[in-house]
């Protein structure tokens, strides 16, 4: 089964979702879809008096809940129950809420841009770049993390091809290359720039050198996994490191020269305040 993480924005809330690409539906979050609608203080116990409560009164809605793992707040995958849209449907008519109504609209919504972004793939590009104008980021700007989201996806789908496998693998091939590149690990570079919180995209905190450096430093290794035909974790983790150390020595001459750091503590934060601290005003 081919599944896709996502997380969804209901009036500014999260809430987790997987698209399923056999069944071509969503999944989402009981429990992230009850925080919305009752505001409630705890709702997993909420959802754990409603799930009782209604298997008593034997609903359908409940035994079609089943359990996936998703991103938790403390950035590790854990086991939560989900519904698709029929069933949350079903669910959220037990919900006594003002903002059942607005909320089965947006369902509906979720699902129709799906279905439109498969049919059109540049839709989902365009409706990623107006979140990102929504919060602030400049267009030159956009147009590089978005261009950076191709180049990743073209490696990663060259590390599947070659026996690589996704999670884990694929976190310590990032590793080294960002070490080669900049001379962090992701994490190291999250603490660099403050970035706390399990939810921050160290990518959406980058400045637009540290956007190119990363995709050059990700399109060399794909290159050069190409090049030398790299089967395997091991021999991917040496073009890892040798792609990444292209980036790296790029951005080494160019320190040099420009006697100025390409690695920034600003972490966009506050935008447009960090950006202009960071780049300089109109920049």
């Amino acid at each position: 089964m081919t599944r896709e993480t996502a997380i969804k924005l209901f009036e500014t809330k999260k809430v987790r979702a997987q698209w399923d690409a056999e069944r071509e539906q969503w999944y989402f979050s009981v429990v992230d879809v009850i925080a919305i609608l009752t505001e409630s203080s705890d709702p997993p116990a909420y959802w754990r008096k409603l799930k009782q409560r209604l298997k008593t009164e034997g609903s359908e809605a409940v035994t079609n809940c089943h359990g996936l793992k998703m991103p938790a707040a403390d950035g590790k995958m854990r086991l939560t129950d989900v519904a698709g849209t029929e069933h949350l449907l079903r669910l959220i008519q037990s919900i006594p809420s003002p903002k059942a109504e607005p909320f089965k609209r947006w369902l509906a919504r979720v699902g129709y841009e799906r279905l439109q972004e498969i049919e059109n793939p540049e839709l989902a590009q365009q409706r990623m770049r107006e979140l990102y104008r929504a919060k602030g980021y400049s267009d030159d700007w956009i147009e590089k993390r978005v261009r950076g989201i191709a180049v990743r996806d073209e490696l990663t789908g060259e590390w599947k091809n070659r026996g690589v496998k996704e999670g884990k693998e694929y976190a310590i091939l990032t590793a080294e290359i960002s070490k080669a590149t900049f001379g962090m690990t992701p994490s190291e570079y999250k603490q660099f720039k403050d970035l706390a919180r399990p939810q921050d995209n160290l990518r959406d905190h980058m400045t637009d050198l540290e956007l190119i450096f990363t995709m050059l430093g990700e399109a060399s290794t794909t290159e050069v996994a190409r090049t030398r035909d790299a089967r395997g974790f091991d021999e991917n983790k040496e073009a890892a490191a040798d792609g990444g150390k292209v980036a790296g020595n790029a951005r080494e001459d160019l320190e040099k020269k420009s006697g100025r750091r390409v690695a920034s503590r600003g972490n966009f934060k506050e935008l447009p305040e960090a950006r202009e601290r960071e780049l300089g005003p109109g920049k």
